[in-house]
């Protein structure tokens, strides 16, 4: 699956922060750089949610406006609007079945990792979590700035998607960071 090339998203929850920040490279194909400057990361859900969105874009937009109307009809809790969204994958609508994109979505207690295709919501057990063609070297970095480092949540965002940027080279340096 090619839905994850050309981004890195990483988000980390630290001394009651949460921040989520991500690249801004966006490509056509494997090899063509198409922009540098495509905002990722952003705020739903009146400011009090952040996301972080990688792969096929309109898949991602797709599950956006559903985590955003089921943040309306559960009153802002996330952990039901996320898990209403995977109960919409378990449907016999096989359309949401075909997206192909990831989200990290947080506010300022919860943090999730949501899947298109497979309909997975994942919460991370250590507060750390990355998703994108830089994933790895991200959250190898993010761990090991967590664990041994008196850094705060944002400092760590920022370091580790720099770090994935010097090794994939599907993710560049000009971030977009957020906090809630």
């Amino acid at each position: 699956m090619d839905v994850i090339r050309g981004t890195t998203i990483v988000g980390v929850k630290r001394n009651g922060k949460t921040v989520i920040g991500g690249d801004s490279q966006a490509q056509l194909g494997e090899h063509f750089i198409i922009k540098d400057s495509v905002v990722k990361v952003r705020r739903i859900y009146d400011g009090k949610v952040i996301v972080g969105i990688a792969g096929v874009v309109s898949d991602a937009f797709a599950m956006l406006r559903k985590l955003e109307s089921n943040l309306q009809k559960f009153s802002g809790n996330l952990q039901r609007a996320v898990v209403e969204l995977e109960s919409v994958w378990q449907s016999v609508d096989t359309a949401y079945r075909k997206l192909e994109a990831h989200i990290i979505v947080a506010n300022d207690s919860e943090m999730y990792l949501l899947t298109g295709g497979d309909g997975n919501v994942i919460k991370p057990d250590d507060g750390v979590i990355s998703i994108g063609s830089g994933s790895c070297f991200a959250l190898a970095a993010a761990k090991a700035l967590l664990d041994n480092t008196d850094l705060d949540a944002r400092q760590i965002v920022e370091k580790s998607l720099l770090i994935a940027s010097h090794y994939c080279p599907h993710t560049n340096s000009n971030l977009t960071i957020e906090e809630v």
